[in-house]
C-alpha cells in the first residue's frame, strides 16, 4: 500500500502534557507497542522492517530531511512475525542500524500520534498526517501538521530533521 504523509518529529520534554491534550481531543488510543525497526542498506530512501506487538511492516520511504513538517512517500507491506524476511534482507542488503523503542499510538481521524521512548536517544513526539484515501490533499495534510505543532506548543529547537536511525548512527 502506497501513501503520502506529512510528518513532524520532535524531542518531547513532557509526554504527560501531550497525553492530556490528546485525551482532551478524544484521540483514539491504540495501545503501547514495543517496536524493533531494523534498517537495511539501500541506495536511496530508507528501508526498515518493523517488528512490534501492534504494527508489523516492511516499510520503504523517501523523505526530505528538514525540521518541521516534511513530506514522505511511503510503501507499506504487512509482514508476519514468523517469516524469514528479516534474515533474508539482512543477508541480501546488510543491516545499517537497529532502533528499539516503546511507542504509544493515538489517532484523531487521519492523523496518527506517537509518543516514543527510544533506547539510547530519549523521548519524542511524532505527528503523521496521512493521506490514506489517495486524495493527494497535500495542503490539508500540511495544515493538520501545523495545527498540532501549535496545539502541542512544540518549539523550533525541539524539532528533529532526521530519522531515529540517523540519530543513532550519528552517536556511533
Amino acid at each position: 500500500m502506497a501513501l503520502i504523509n506529512f510528518e513532524i518529529k520532535a524531542k518531547c520534554q513532557n509526554p504527560d502534557k501531550i497525553r492530556k491534550i490528546l485525551k482532551s481531543k478524544n484521540a483514539i488510543y491504540k495501545g503501547k507497542d514495543r517496536q524493533i525497526d531494523t534498517y537495511f542498506n539501500v541506495r536511496s530512501g530508507r528501508l526498515k522492517l518493523r517488528e512490534g506487538n501492534i504494527e508489523n511492516y516492511l516499510i520503504y520511504y523517501e523523505r526530505e530531511d528538514k525540521k518541521g513538517p516534511k513530506k514522505s512517500n511511503v510503501v507499506l507491506f504487512k509482514t508476519d512475525t514468523a517469516s524469514s524476511l528479516k534474515e533474508l534482507l539482512a543477508k541480501a542488503l546488510g543491516v545499517l542500524v537497529v532502533v528499539d523503542k516503546k511507542r504509544e499510538i493515538y489517532f484523531i481521524e487521519n492523523v496518527k500520534f506517537h509518543i516514543d521512548k527510544v533506547k539510547g536517544l530519549g523521548s519524542f513526539i511524532e505527528i503523521e498526517a496521512m493521506d490514506n484515501k489517495g486524495t493527494d490533499a497535500k495542503e490539508e495534510l500540511l495544515k493538520q501538521c501545523k495545527f498540532y505543532l501549535n496545539l502541542f506548543k512544540i518549539s523550533k529547537k525541539d524539532l528533529i530533521s532526521v530519522s531515529y536511525s540517523d540519530l543513532l548512527l550519528d552517536k556511533k
